[in-house]
């Protein structure tokens, strides 16, 4: 009763048919997709930008203490 069996996940694909029509899946699959692959870019460009702002205070840290030890 806790797992899903092939019965229910056939009912559920069913109904997901009758609600949205077998033409408008193909199209809610490929939003899906589009919706994931943004997602994955993002981090990664947010990742990046981590990346390089922690150069840049690493850098400017060492610029200040040459400056002081002068």
């Amino acid at each position: 009763m806790g797992s899903m069996s092939i019965s229910h996940w056939l009912i559920v694909l069913a109904i997901i048919v009758l609600l949205f029509g077998a033409k408008k899946i193909p199209e809610l699959a490929k939003g899906v997709g589009k919706g994931i692959k943004s997602f994955k870019k993002e981090m990664e460009d947010d990742a990046s930008l981590e990346k390089i702002e922690k150069t840049e205070d690493t850098t400017q840290i060492k610029k200040d203490e040459t400056q002081k030890s002068a």
